[in-house]
């Protein structure tokens, strides 16, 4: 983190206004960088002095009178205009519940659904996580050693499965923050593209069959399985990304019988060619 970005984040940080990934950012920031410490705390100096008690006085008895006096006055004046205009109140009143009512259905439908805000918050991530470089804390090719990494740190378990033969390596993993809670991040690549695989524990029924969204260039597709819930996403085409989505829906198992059988299909194809080719030179 650079310290323009750091002052910029000083006040959200000491209001507390930061998330988890941010807020760790920045107090590691502060312990490597003197400038921005003695700036942090000077703010927070200012801060505690605002906050003081003794900051404060108490009106005097005459001003209490004098903005009661003001009030009566002002009251009286309100009567008059009142007794005067009483006829329009009703119809005033009516047209003003209209409008709220009007303004209240459109907020409600023009409110953006859950999944929504939650596939925002998958693109942010995502965007973050490529242009900050920090795409892993725990950078790995082996799922035995990015599984246990989040033993301790999350408190739950996520499935890390190994999908290299297919032609999706994985990279590796990390902590991220999503919905107000810490979760899982694997990250997988293909060819020049990443992927991210977000996992947190499910709380609602099981959802295997996945829904595809399109955010700001990128393919989201989101399911929940076996208590688990999954969004991935990537700039692959959604074809491909799909494809990697069906991989690991399936079990380790059925993954490496399938790609068996497929380099087995393609062992038979060529001993039947060579097999042709021989009988026809025999043949000649």
């Amino acid at each position: 983190m650079i310290c323009q970005e750091s002052r910029n984040l000083i006040h959200p940080y000491l209001d507390g206004e930061l998330d988890l990934v941010r807020s760790l950012e920045i107090e590691a920031h502060l312990k490597d960088c003197q400038t921005c410490a003695q700036a942090y705390n000077e703010l927070r100096s200012l801060h505690s002095a605002v906050s003081d008690t003794a900051m404060r006085f108490k009106p005097p008895a005459a001003l209490r009178n004098r903005v009661r006096s003001a009030v009566r006055n002002e009251g009286g004046v309100m009567n008059r205009s009142l007794r005067l205009s009483w006829r329009w109140i009703i119809p005033a009143v009516s047209l003003a519940v209209l409008v709220i009512v009007a303004l209240s259905l459109l907020a409600l439908l023009s409110r953006p659904s859950t999944n929504d805000l939650k596939a925002q918050e998958i693109v942010s991530s995502h965007v973050r996580s490529l242009m900050e470089k920090h795409l892993t804390d725990v950078p790995s090719s082996d799922q035995h050693t990015v599984k246990p990494w989040f033993d301790g740190r999350l408190d739950f378990s996520p499935p890390v499965k190994d999908l290299a033969s297919a032609g999706f390596s994985l990279v590796g993993g990390r902590l991220d923050y999503i919905g107000n809670r810490p979760v899982a991040a694997l990250v997988y690549q293909h060819r020049q593209h990443y992927i991210n695989v977000f996992v947190w524990p499910s709380t609602g029924a099981s959802d295997a069959s996945g829904r595809a969204f399109v955010r700001q260039g990128y393919n989201l597709i989101n399911w929940s399985n076996s208590g688990m819930n999954y969004w991935a996403i990537s700039d692959l085409n959604l074809a491909e990304l799909q494809q990697f989505v069906q991989l690991l829906q399936k079990d380790s198992a059925a993954v490496r019988f399938q790609i068996r059988m497929s380099n087995n299909a393609r062992e038979d194809h060529f001993s039947v060619s060579n097999l042709c080719t021989e009988s026809t030179a025999h043949e000649t």
